[in-house]
Order: C-alpha cells, then sequence, then structure tokens
C-alpha cells in the first residue's frame, strides 16, 4: 500500500519559483531582442535637399515631416514616408531654393533627443544582462548538480510515517503464525521499558523467509502501523553502486537518519542482494558488495548500544545468507511465511474481492480449495483478472464463470484459440491428453483430474489438468512414481497408438518435467534404490562455488545417480504402458468426446474413465 509522500518544504518551492521565473525573464528578453531586431521603422531614401524641393513644388509629395533639421517626404500614392532629406543648419524652409508651393502639408515635430538615447542604451545593455542571466542559470543548475554528487552516498531510503494509510494486522489475511511472532517486535517498539525492566534486550533485526508473493513486505508495513512508528523501506540492490564505498556510506546513512528517528524500523526487501556469503565473489575481500554487508553487520551489532531500532529483512533465499548475518545479535528472530493453506486462502480472497461487486452464487471457498499451491499475489491476480473478465463481457458483477476463466488463465495461461490444428494433429492431442487422464485416474495414488482440453493454452497444444483433493505437505515415494508416471502417460499413448517410431516433439515439457522429478527424487530426497537415504545437493545459487569447489561425489556415484534417474523413468514408462493397453477402449472414448466437444470438465471426466482397471502388473506394492 503506497504511503502519501510529504510536501516538499517552502525553502525549496521557492527556489524551485526563482528558477522558473528567471528562465521566463531569459525568454522574454530573447523575445525582446528578436523584436527589437525585425521591428525596426522602414529605412527611408537619402535624397539631396534640391531634389526633394524640386518633387515637392511640382506636386509629386504630399506631407513633409519637419524634425529640426531632418525632412521626410511621403511621396503621392504613399501613406508612410518613403523619402529622407537634410536641410542646412539655420537655412529656411519657405523660399527660393526651397518650398514655394502652397500645396504640401507640412508638419512640424518637436525635435528631442531622449526617446533615441533611451533605446540607444537599451540595445546597447539588453545583451549583457541577457548574457548576465544565462551565466547565473548555468551556476545555479552547476551547483545542483554539486549537490548531487556530492549526496551520492547518501540513502535512497523512503520514510513512512504513521498517516491514516497505515496497514494494520487486520488487514493481512492469512499468515496467523507469523502474525503472532511479529506481535512481540510491536510490543518491543511500544512499551521498550517493559522489557529492558526485567534484563531483556530487544532484537536487532528480524527475517522474514518465504516464497515470492506471500506478503512479507504488507507484514513489515503491517508491524510499523502497528507500533506506529517511522518506516523506512529500502531495498538490498539500492545500496550496492559500481563506486567502491558508496554502499558502506548509504548504509551508514540509513542507520543515522534511523537512530536520530528512533524508535523506529529499517526494512530491507531483498536483503540477499547484498547479504550473500563472503567470499564467494569475483573481488575477494574488496568486492563493493562484501564491503556493503561489513558496514551492514557493524550497524546492527556494534560497539553502539541501546537504539531502539529494529531491522526487518525479507528474503526468499535464506540458504545463500551470511552466517555472521544470521547469528543471534543480528537477525535474532526468523518468521516463516509460507504458502497459505485452503483456510488462510479464502481469507485472503475474501479481502481481495470486498470492493468488487460479486454476483450470487460465486464460490470463493471452491476457488480457494482448487488454488492449492497459490500465494497471496497469484490470489490477488485472480481477483483483478476476474474483474477483468467481467469488465470485457460488460458486466457489472463478476459470475462463477468469470472467476473460473481467470482461475485457469492464472493456473495454466490464456486460451489461444487463434491456433489452428489440423484434423491429424488434433486426433494426436486428443490421445496424448487423453493418456494423461486414463494414468493419472488409474494409478491410486495420483490427483483427481479436473479438467482435459485439446484447445492450445499458454505454450502447450492441449492441457490434462490434475489437482490434489487437499493440501500436502509431504510426498511419498509411490506417491512420486504415480506422478512419473502419468507425466509420460501422454508420450505412451502416441506410442500405443501410432507405433513407437511415430511419437512427437509434442511430450517434450512433459519429457523436461519427469527427468527433472527423477533426479530430483534420487540427488535430493534420497529416494534411489542403491543410494536409498543419501542426498547429493548443491546450492543453486553459488555459482562460484560450483566452479570453484569439487564436485562431493566421485565418477562412480555420478553413474549410479544417472543409472537410478534412468530406472524410474523406465518403470514409470512401463506402468504407463500397462495401463493405456489395459484401458485402450476408454482411451478412445474420451479422444472421441475431446475431439467433439475440446474441453471436459471433471465430472464428465469421471463418467467416460468409469470402470476404468488398474493392471496387476502396473501396482506398487
Amino acid at each position: 500500500m503506497d504511503k502519501k509522500q510529504s510536501h516538499p518544504p517552502k525553502k525549496t518551492q521557492k527556489k524551485k519559483w526563482f528558477k522558473n521565473v528567471g528562465f521566463v525573464v531569459i525568454i522574454a528578453a530573447f523575445a525582446a531582442v528578436f523584436l527589437l531586431s525585425y521591428n525596426q521603422p522602414a529605412k527611408l531614401t537619402s535624397v539631396s535637399f534640391s531634389d526633394a524641393m524640386n518633387s515637392a513644388n511640382k506636386g509629386d509629395v504630399t506631407n513633409i515631416l519637419v524634425n529640426g533639421d531632418n525632412l521626410q517626404l511621403t511621396l503621392k500614392g504613399n501613406s508612410k514616408p518613403t523619402e529622407s532629406t537634410v536641410k542646412e543648419d539655420g537655412a529656411p524652409l519657405y523660399g527660393p531654393g526651397g518650398l514655394t508651393s502652397r500645396d504640401v502639408s507640412v508638419t512640424f515635430k518637436p525635435s528631442s533627443s531622449t526617446g533615441s538615447t533611451w533605446a540607444s542604451i537599451a540595445i546597447n545593455l539588453l545583451p549583457v544582462v541577457i548574457i548576465t542571466f544565462v551565466l547565473i542559470f548555468i551556476l545555479r543548475s552547476a551547483q545542483g548538480q554539486g549537490n548531487q554528487a556530492l549526496g551520492f552516498g547518501k540513502s535512497s531510503a523512503k520514510l513512512y510515517g504513521s498517516d491514516k494509510e497505515a496497514v494494520k494486522f487486520s488487514e493481512v489475511a492469512g499468515n496467523e503464525e507469523a502474525k503472532q511472532d511479529l506481535e512481540e517486535v510491536v510490543e518491543f517498539l511500544k512499551f521498550p521499558k517493559k522489557f529492558l525492566s526485567v534484563g531483556a534486550k530487544i532484537p536487532k533485526g528480524v527475517l522474514l523467509v518465504g516464497p515470492p508473493g506471500t506478503g512479507k513486505t504488507m507484514l513489515a508495513r503491517a508491524v510499523a502501523g502497528e507500533a506506529n512508528v517511522p518506516f523506512f523501506s529500502i531495498s538490498g540492490s539500492e545500496f550496492v553502486e559500481m563506486f567502491v564505498g558508496v554502499g558502506a556510506s548509504r548504509v551508514r546513512d540509513l542507520f543515522s537518519k534511523a537512530k536520530k528517528n528512533a524508535p523506529c524500523i529499517i526494512f530491507i526487501d531483498e536483503i540477499d542482494a547484498v547479504g550473500r556469503k563472503r567470499g564467494s565473489g569475483m573481488g575477494g575481500g574488496h568486492d563493493e558488495r562484501e564491503q556493503t554487508l561489513n558496514q551492514i553487520l557493524v550497524e546492527m551489532d556494534g560497539f553502539e548500544q541501546g537504539q531502539n531500532v529494529i531491522v526487518l529483512a525479507a528474503t526468499n533465499r535464506m540458504d545463500v545468507l551470511d552466517s555472521a548475518l544470521l547469528r543471534p545479535g543480528r537477525f535474532d528472530r526468523r518468521v516463516s511465511i509460507g504458502l497459505p493453506d485452503r483456510k488462510d486462502r479464502l481469507a485472503i480472497l475474501k479481502v481481495h474481492f470486498e470492493k468488487k461487486p460479486l454476483a450470487k452464487g460465486v464460490d470463493l471457498d471452491a476457488l480457494a480449495a482448487k488454488s492449492a499451491g497459490s500465494s497471496g499475489a497469484d490470489l490477488a491476480n485472480i481477483a483483478n483478472e476476474a474483474a477483468i473478465v467481467a469488465a470485457r463481457e460488460n458486466r457489472t458483477e463478476i459470475t462463477e464463470a468469470d472467476v473460473t476463466s481467470a482461475f485457469e488463465r492464472v493456473a495454466i495461461g490464456p486460451e489461444r484459440k487463434s491456433k489452428i490444428m489440423n484434423d491429424k494433429e488434433k486426433e494426436l492431442t486428443a490421445y496424448h491428453e487423453a493418456g494423461h487422464a486414463i494414468v493419472g485416474q488409474v494409478l491410486p495414488d495420483s490427483d483427481v483430474v479436473h479438467k482435459v482440453t485439446i484447445i492450445p493454452r499458454g505454450g502447450t497444444g492441449g492441457v490434462t489438468w490434475f489437482i490434489p483433493p487437499e493440501d500436502k505437505s509431504y510426498h511419498s515415494v509411490i506417491e512420486y512414481k504415480d506422478v512419473l508416471a502419468r507425466m509420460l502417460g501422454g508420450r505412451i499413448a502416441e506410442e500405443v497408438v501410432y507405433g513407437p517410431d511415430r511419437v512427437t516433439t509434442g511430450a517434450g515439457s512433459d519429457l523436461q518435467k519427469a527427468a527433472e522429478l527423477a533426479r530430483e527424487m534420487i540427488v535430493n530426497q534420497g529416494m534411489g534404490k542403491k543410494l536409498r537415504d543419501q542426498v547429493f545437493h548443491i546450492e543453486d545459487g553459488m555459482m562460484m562455488e560450483r566452479l570453484v569447489h569439487e564436485r562431493q561425489y566421485s565418477d562412480e556415484t555420478a553413474k549410479i545417480i544417472d543409472d537410478e534417474v534412468e530406472s524410474l523413468i523406465t518403470e514409470a514408462a512401463k506402468r504407463a504402458r500397462q495401463v493405456i493397453k489395459q484401458n485402450r477402449t476408454y482411451l478412445e472414448s474420451l479422444k472421441d468426446v475431446l475431439l467433439e466437444k475440446e474441453t471436459v470438465e471433471a465430472d464428465e471426466v469421471a463418467k467416460i474413465l468409469k470402470g476404468t482397471k488398474m493392471p496387476k502388473e502396473a501396482a506398487l506394492y
């Protein structure tokens, strides 16, 4: 939730006003020079006095403007003077050698040099004034850049005060256990003397750990909102720059500001950007990121004690953090924020649908049951997509169909009805998806079929969607083996129907996922036959460790791992083949319905596959 930003101080506003006015003055000055340059009076033709008088006496002149000894003549057919002449000083205008005709209108203008003098002064001084303003403007701009350069090491953390938009725990749905842990932090900030009086030390840091989108940042804001204290928010990546020492300088500045506003909270989002294990980078101890981390360690547990400042940090990669950052005295507490269970998902959905017009009959509890494994951000996205679908269909309320469409769009991707497949490709896709469905339906430890479609969705040509009936925290070897067989059901169905040499690339994604799951079982879960209860896990994020450190197992063990993975894949393919051959008639039936309807829901799939049998050879004992 965004907070209202504080208004800039009046002094800053005055400086901005002065700069704006100065800029306008410079533009106006340039415009004046332009006008003075191009709006001068028309230049008159200079003639001798005698010629001018001859023309006037002949009647070719209608008016003579006399300004001292200067004469301007307006010839017939003109409305303004076109010629000018000068008579001798003191010589009369009328008389011999002068004007003798009485038909010429003569106008006398008092002689004055004041106007021309001021015009001359203005024209001469105006360039000086313009250059002066330009120099002042450039110097002020340079001074501003200098101030920015001097502030390069300053922290860019945003300060959120205790305003009306403060987030409370009541506004954060789910995560009840995490909120209980964080309520103690609120008490530390509200009543520090209560704990200090019995000799308790206020914790320096609280680490929020959980998958992306589970609400770590929202909970951090809720702690600040409940405690009613200032809240400094910054991302871990904002500390590190290309210049050495900038990150450490920003850390010092951030903690200095926090201490002046104590009690307060510093929230560092994605702290793994600067908190990774030291010694893993190319720069060694002189790496800028490591210098920044060293400064954070010193600020959190240095010589200066008794500062009522608590650091909240969020990450989804606690395994890559430096051990010094996690020791007591720094991040004393760790709060795990996992994916929401069904009850929490329902509460989150109610929050996101609260201000949206829901039609009667929309079952949010059913949506919560189907969306196992979804984070809070996923659920918010589903609610937003449902509103978008309703608006696209020009409805004023969100219906059950809108919610279902939004859920499927987020979970398995949007439908690509524009992709046209020929009859042969449609039939192959129908066999492929029917193979997944039958194997998943028959094997006892597989999840329930939710939907089967041959309409391309996302990057796939069709989808067989399985949803677990309930949330699961643990999985057995048998469950994983059933999932492997289910993944290979599409490829095996193509093989059974068209022959082993007619299989297509449509199963590429299935084969990749099956290989990843089989290797996960052997390497990380100790579920192999020969390597049972042994794991060979390597940290994914530590690139330098993978390059520099040797593998923790021998080449012989690596060969055994490959053999174990191959054995799992071969066994899964064999079981899928036995199931499909045993239930070939049901495969044809489901294929025909898919070609007719393109999409088959869970209830209809159960009716079509009712009576399928589990081959004895495919059973696991």
